[in-house]
């Protein structure tokens, strides 16, 4: 879950690439809306990302969820809190599934963003259940991979109400 007081959470130590990754490479450090700073600037970096090949854009999803399954629980476990607000990289993976073959366009782009972050932000079952019960890099992963796979779901559904 993202958000919450940064006031009483620990800081991130900027020079650990570890921790520069998790916290998005300084967007999650935003003093509001970590989680949706750290998603614009996943949109920034999925702009050179929506030239790929599918089977390579789907190989770097697969990479960087699972990589990020180690960051987020390595920078978690270093800072001593479960799932910091400040930890965005699970945004970034949640945005970047969100926009697996999504059709072109500003409009798209700019409807999965809303979704993913509506869908991260409410979390309807079982992304609240996940977000509660499962601990670790996991846990703090799985509920935007989630997010994201319902928000790609929903794209693809406006995709072809739309056709």
């Amino acid at each position: 879950m993202s958000g919450g007081s940064e006031q009483s959470r620990p800081a991130p130590d900027l020079r650990n690439p570890v921790h520069v990754l998790a916290f998005g490479f300084g967007s999650g450090l935003s003093p509001r809306a970590p989680g949706t700073a750290g998603t614009v600037l996943a949109v920034l970096l999925y702009l050179p990302m929506i030239s790929l090949a599918w089977p390579l854009y789907l190989v770097l999803l697969v990479i960087s969820s699972l990589a990020g399954i180690w960051l987020c629980g390595k920078t978690s476990r270093d800072l001593g809190v479960h799932d910091h607000g400040g930890i965005v990289w699970d945004e970034f993976v949640g945005f970047w599934i969100t926009m697996f073959l999504a059709p072109t366009g500003w409009l798209w782009l700019v409807y999965g963003f809303l979704l993913f972050r509506l869908l991260d932000i409410v979390k309807p079952w079982p992304i609240k259940w996940i977000d509660k019960k499962v601990t670790g890099g996991l846990g703090i992963m799985l509920d935007d991979v989630l997010a994201g796979i319902m928000a790609a779901l929903c794209m693809q559904a406006t995709r072809i109400l739309l056709a």
